[in-house]
């Protein structure tokens, strides 16, 4: 895969099986630049979200709308010139050229199997069942040599990690809704900015 420094600071997305960490570094990412934040596991049709809790695996045809909701995110911010960090689970490569864009990087966190059970079987209340990590696994496609990113290896702990993607990216911190002095904490940046928040790209 391509590693760059942005010219601009970046849309980042953070990507990886359930359980490699993906929320915990982007929160602490976004709590040390400012930068807005986005769940993309909040952003799937609660159909999805059952079928999930019940322990089956998802479909291309259940993926595709959910990624053009992650897209209309960044997108939104892209438009608007804005920084920011969304959490995506992003395991095919057709799937991350939905997400694939001017200034967007994908920052895959990467463990081995093992690791990433013990940490789910650690965590609770979320609707992703440990017995579907198999098919996570089955399903990820690694970055290739043609798609901007890097990969960060989990074993350490989300401190670390979020260092390392900062100082390889060479982020810096900026004005967001998640920063301490914002006038309205959580609130998306990008809305209202006075563009369309429609994707140019159509599903496969």
């Amino acid at each position: 895969m391509t590693e760059t420094a942005a010219t601009r600071q970046p849309v980042l997305v953070l990507m990886g099986v359930s359980g490699c960490g993906k929320s915990t570094v982007a929160a602490i990412l976004a709590g040390q630049l400012g930068w807005d934040f986005a769940e993309g596991d909040d952003m799937h049709p609660d159909e999805n979200v059952e079928k999930m809790h019940a322990g089956h695996a998802l479909t291309d045809e259940d993926r595709w709308p959910w990624l053009e909701t992650v897209d209309s995110w960044i997108v939104e911010h892209a438009l608007a010139g804005l920084p920011g960090l969304v959490t995506c689970s992003a395991l095919k490569k057709s799937y991350r050229d939905v997400l694939r864009g001017e200034n967007v990087i994908f920052v895959h966190l990467s463990g081995s199997r093992e690791l990433i059970e013990r940490r789910m079987a650690s965590r609770h209340g979320h609707y992703m069942p440990t017995s579907l990590l198999d098919s996570q696994f089955a399903t990820l496609e690694p970055l290739t040599e043609d798609e901007v990113g890097i990969v960060v290896d989990v074993a350490g702990n989300p401190a670390q990690h979020a260092a390392e993607i900062t100082a390889r990216l060479h982020l810096e911190p900026g004005i967001g809704s998640t920063s301490r002095d914002a006038p309205e904490p959580g609130a998306n940046s990008a809305a209202g900015a006075g563009r369309p928040v429609t994707s140019a790209k159509s599903s496969p």
